[in-house]
């Protein structure tokens, strides 16, 4: 297999495993108004993602990186087009890593109420955007001869790029709410387990509608595959957590995304985005790749360290994987709101 398929196959591993992770901290963050319902419930809700979410945002670290050290040209043509939407991700991301560095360091119900609509809002942004850049990746965006983006922000907001989007924010709320009732007990894994039916409902409607419409217009005839996977175990994913069996509730939530992201990729190959203007305009696995030589040295730094990530990750995993409680979470320890 030629080393620019190798790269565009871990490219799409990165981003599905980025997706799966970071799925269901942005889930958890996304309900924190709807399930907390007073400081130590949102304090439950946010103890369970506080060790792993920044080590789960890694994997979007290393496919950017990969995709700019691997194809250059679709790094690029990505970041110059979607400039705005990848512009108000990342200042989302940020505002939502300040808001869980200090929310618990001044002891004010003001305070950690405004950090708190920080933390929703930095969660529910990511989920919607990332949709829509997918959707518009898939679909493909006009780029003239050289490869560069000609369109404008508005060009991006199509019904496919925005369906795409209502996809990945009902799926990854979902999924947060499914990885609550996993993580939690008492008052709040109750109330989960319970917004798991009408949140799941709604992903299935979303997401069936965009994996047929993705496979009509884009997709291989190996897709369907992938599409049959991701919508038996979404559907699983739902039918389990209406029976309380939250640890197959979570793994059919996660299957379904993992078969959702390979079901993008496959509709995209060869190509990596593709332009609506002309075909031959479109970057592909070829025209977008570095050279060889920077292809090879990727692929054994990738070797030697990648599984020494992987196992620091699963470690983490491992030693937070206890439920949590009313009854584990300690007394404030902010400073008075006066000494602010």
């Amino acid at each position: 297999m030629p080393l620019t398929d190798i790269w565009f196959l871990l490219i799409a591993v990165l981003w599905t495993g980025y997706f799966v992770l970071e799925g269901f901290d942005f889930g958890v963050g996304m309900l924190l108004g709807v399930l907390g319902k007073d400081n130590t419930d949102r304090r439950v809700m946010i103890n369970t993602i506080g060790p792993v979410w920044d080590g789960n945002e890694v994997w979007l670290l290393v496919a950017g990186g990969a995709t700019f050290a691997a194809f250059p040209l679709w790094y690029a043509s990505l970041f110059s087009g979607f400039y705005l939407p990848l512009l108000i991700i990342l200042v989302a991301l940020i505002l939502r890593g300040v808001a869980f560095e200090f929310r618990g360091k001044i002891d004010s119900v003001r305070w950690r109420r405004n950090w708190d609509r920080a933390i929703i809002a930095g969660s529910l942004v990511p989920a919607l955007l990332w949709g829509v850049a997918f959707g518009n990746i898939v679909r493909g965006v006009p780029l003239d001869a050289e490869h560069h983006f000609t369109g404008t922000f508005f060009t991006l907001l199509n019904p496919y790029a925005l369906l795409a989007g209502l996809t990945t924010l009902s799926v990854f709320a979902l999924h947060g709410a499914v990885f609550l009732a996993l993580k939690t007990t008492g008052a709040v894994r109750l109330r989960a387990a319970a917004l798991t039916w009408p949140l799941g409902l709604l992903a299935v409607v979303l997401a069936g509608t965009f994996l047929v419409w993705t496979q009509l217009a884009h997709g291989a005839g190996w897709t369907w595959f992938a599409v049959a996977v991701a919508a038996c175990a979404l559907l699983g994913g739902v039918l389990a957590a209406r029976a309380d069996r939250e640890g197959w509730a979570f793994t059919g939530t996660a299957v379904a995304i993992v078969a959702t992201t390979v079901s993008l990729f496959g509709s995209l190959y060869p190509e990596v985005l593709p332009s609506t203007s002309a075909a031959a305009n479109s970057l592909t696995t070829t025209n977008a790749a570095s050279t060889p030589y920077t292809l090879e040295i990727m692929t054994w730094v990738a070797v030697v360290f990648t599984p020494v990530v992987l196992a620091y990750q699963g470690w983490t995993y491992w030693v937070f994987r206890k439920r949590i409680g009313r009854g584990t979470i300690p007394a404030a320890q902010g400073l008075p709101a006066g000494e602010a």
